[in-house]
C-alpha cells in the first residue's frame, strides 16, 4: 500500500479528561483554571485545538458542572490566543454493573442521564467541535461499560447538529465507525463528518498496526480523520497518523509521560508532536485553517 500522507496536519490537545489519573502526576490540571491555562500553553506550542473534559477543582475527580465548562471555555476565550474549542460529550453514559451475580441495582460511580442533560454544556458554551462516542464498549475496569446506545447517539447527535456544533465522533472499534457511517446515511450527522480513532484503548481496538489501518481503511474519503493511541504509543502515534493521512490528538488525557521516568505536561506533548510532524515533512496548521477546512464557526456563548 503506498503511503497517503497527509501534509497539513492539525494537532488536538486533550486536556485533562475523565479517567482517575489525577493522582498520578502533578501536571494533570484540575481547576477550570489550571484546565485553562493548560490549554492555552498547548494552543501557544502549536495545539490547533484543545479537547477539554471538566474536574471537581478539590477531588480532581471528573464533572458535569456546567459552570465549570462555562469557566474553562470563558478563559480560553479571553486568551490572547486563538484555538478551536472541543468539548466532550461523553459524560452521562457511565454504567457500574454491581458485579456478576446480581449486577443490578448499578452500583456506585454510575451516572446515567438522559440525552439533554449530556449536551447541556455544549449548549450553554457553544464550542466549535463536541465528542459522540459512537458506541458502547466494555471500557477497563471489571464492571464498567462506557453505555451509548443508537437511540442515545441518534438524539444526541440531532442536538449537536441543531446547535451548529460539529460533532467529533469518537470511534474506539470497527463498529463504531460502522454506525456512524449509519448516522451520516440517515441524514442525521452532515456527510464531510470528523472522527477521532481511539487506538489501544482497553477493551476497544487495540493499537497494532495492523488494526489501525484496518480503522483508517474504513474511514471514508469525504470524512476528516485524527488518530492517538492510549498511553506509551502516544508519541509514536503522532507519525502514524500523519503517514496515513490523518491528523494528530496528544495530551494527559491519553498519556502521562513525555519519555521513560519523565512525567509530562500538555505544552511539552505538543512540542514534541508539532516536532515529529514537521520532522517528517508535514506541516503543522493554525486554528484558522482548522475552521475553513472544517466548516466551523467560531461564535460566543449565550
Amino acid at each position: 500500500m503506498p503511503l497517503a500522507m497527509n501534509n497539513d496536519v492539525f494537532i488536538t490537545c486533550a486536556v485533562t479528561g475523565s479517567g482517575s489519573t489525577q493522582d498520578r502526576s502533578p501536571h494533570v490540571p484540575r481547576s477550570p483554571k489550571q484546565i485553562a491555562d493548560s490549554a492555552i500553553a498547548a494552543a501557544r506550542a502549536g495545539a490547533a485545538v484543545v479537547h477539554c473534559h471538566v474536574r471537581d477543582p478539590d477531588t480532581g475527580v471528573p464533572s458535569r458542572d456546567l459552570a465549570y465548562y462555562r469557566e474553562v471555555t470563558d478563559r480560553i476565550r479571553a486568551a490572547d490566543v486563538d484555538v478551536v474549542l472541543n468539548l466532550t460529550a461523553g459524560m452521562g453514559g457511565d454504567l457500574v454493573l454491581s458485579g456478576t451475580e446480581e449486577p443490578l441495582p448499578p452500583a456506585a460511580g454510575t451516572d446515567m442521564v438522559g440525552a439533554e442533560e449530556r449536551v447541556a454544556h455544549i449548549a450553554e458554551c457553544l464550542p466549535e467541535i463536541c465528542t459522540l462516542d459512537c458506541g458502547t464498549m466494555n471500557f477497563a475496569e471489571a464492571d464498567y461499560v462506557m453505555t451509548n446506545t443508537p437511540g442515545m447517539l441518534t438524539e444526541m447527535a440531532r442536538r449537536m447538529t441543531e446547535l451548529g456544533v460539529k460533532p467529533e465522533i469518537e470511534a474506539f472499534d470497527t463498529g463504531h465507525l460502522w454506525y456512524a457511517k449509519q448516522l451520516v446515511a440517515d441524514g442525521v450527522l452532515d456527510a464531510n463528518a470528523l472522527v477521532q480513532l481511539c487506538m489501544g484503548v482497553p477493551w476497544g481496538a487495540p493499537d497494532d498496526l495492523n488494526t489501525f489501518m484496518a480503522m483508517v481503511n474504513n474511514v471514508p474519503d469525504d470524512w476528516t480523520f485524527s488518530a492517538f493511541a492510549l498511553g506509551r504509543h502516544q508519541l509514536a502515534y503522532v507519525a502514524a497518523a500523519v503517514l496515513a493521512g490523518g491528523n494528530v490528538r496528544v495530551g494527559l488525557e491519553d498519556n502521562l509521560w513525555l519519555s521513560k521516568g519523565k512525567l509530562a505536561t500538555n505544552e511539552q506533548l505538543i512540542e514534541r508532536a508539532v516536532t515529529i510532524v514537521e520532522s517528517i515533512g508535514a506541516r503543522v496548521i493554525g486554528p484558522a485553517e482548522v475552521r475553513e477546512k472544517l466548516g466551523l464557526i467560531k461564535r460566543a456563548p449565550r
